[in-house]
């Protein structure tokens, strides 16, 4: 049986198709170009389905997934309109864009609860420690942890098979940044994919399989995986709304983020885009299974938009635990 979001998507092809060919004959249309993180996706993928819908075929929106790190290269080397980031904007690729003089606008859009996931045969690990998940995934684990017993003595002398993102996922490195303490700090013996499906199928096919990855994906695959609960201090911690909301799923809570090319924001269909994304933000948001934020903010990032506010207020890094409204306070820099 089709999923309400599915069946969504199914009759959005149908109509888009017949809006696209109506467009075509009368002339082509306005394109608003968006590349990034796969985590962002499911996202911004409704939100451009639901403004095409809307606009009646007189703009298309074209929605890539090259990673937060190669949706940033194309986005500084000014090929798009908008990149879908689920880490803020790196001091690189803040010099990258400043190389070529492109300025952007930065807007948190949810929160995702980054989450760690096993097999459902697993029935040794369905709570992991950080300090657990960092003897996983350290640089120094390569080549030497192989077997779920070396991390912890109960669990089996079984070797452990480690799937997650790859390099140019924020997804990746923001986990690195929370869990091992440095981002990118990895080990580099595991597998590696920018298509969260790849990992979701990797994880459910093998029942000594640990990975991680945005929560919409295990939301929409819970049938197949298990998510693991994170003790940070406190007890084992599962991804929730409630546990999202009330701040206890820690340190793997994080915002994702869109940013507008300052230029791009000039043009009347990207105006028109932002405008109904974050009108309609929260909805959407919930809508693929991650959090919304606060209309405080979304009416913000509408504020930043219309007043041309360029730069970041997150200075080249992630913040564990960052409170985002606090931070939009600050003077951003480019």
């Amino acid at each position: 049986m089709l999923s309400l979001i599915r069946l969504k998507r199914l009759l959005f092809i149908i109509v888009a198709s017949c809006l696209l060919y109506m467009s075509v004959k009368v002339g082509a249309s306005p394109i608003v170009r968006i590349d990034g993180s796969s985590t962002v996706y499911p996202i911004i993928e409704a939100a451009a389905e639901d403004f095409q819908i809307a606009k009646r075929g007189a703009v298309r929106v074209t929605v890539g997934i090259s990673g937060t790190g190669g949706g940033f290269k194309k986005f500084c080397r000014g090929e798009l309109d908008i990149v879908n980031a689920s880490r803020p904007i790196t001091e690189l690729e803040m010099e990258a864009c400043k190389k070529t003089g492109v300025q952007y606008i930065e807007m948190p859009i949810a929160i995702d609860a980054l989450t760690v996931v096993i097999n459902p045969r697993n029935t040794w690990s369905k709570t992991m420690t950080v300090d657990e998940l960092k003897q996983f995934w350290e640089p120094a684990a390569q080549r030497k942890i192989n077997n779920w017993s070396q991390v912890n003595p109960a669990w089996p002398d079984k070797k452990i098979k480690l799937f997650g993102p790859g390099a140019d996922s924020g997804t990746f490195e923001y986990f690195t940044e929370a869990i091992v303490g440095r981002a990118k700090s990895s080990r580099g013996d595991f597998t590696a994919s920018e298509d969260d499906n790849v990992l979701v199928q990797g994880v459910a096919s093998d029942m000594y399989a640990l990975g991680f990855f945005g929560f919409a994906y295990y939301i929409e695959n819970k049938n197949k995986i298990n998510a693991v609960a994170v003790d940070s201090g406190d007890g084992g911690v599962i991804p929730s709304v409630k546990t999202v909301e009330n701040g206890s799923y820690q340190p793997l809570s994080r915002p994702v983020f869109i940013y507008v090319n300052a230029e791009s924001r000039n043009k009347p269909e990207i105006q028109d885009f932002v405008k109904f994304f974050m009108k309609n933000a929260a909805e959407l948001v919930t809508e693929v299974k991650y959090f919304p934020l606060s209309s405080v903010i979304y009416k913000k990032n509408l504020e930043h938009l219309i007043n041309n506010r360029v730069g970041t207020v997150f200075l080249g890094e992630s913040e564990v635990g960052v409170d985002l409204e606090e931070a939009m306070k600050h003077e951003p820099k480019l």
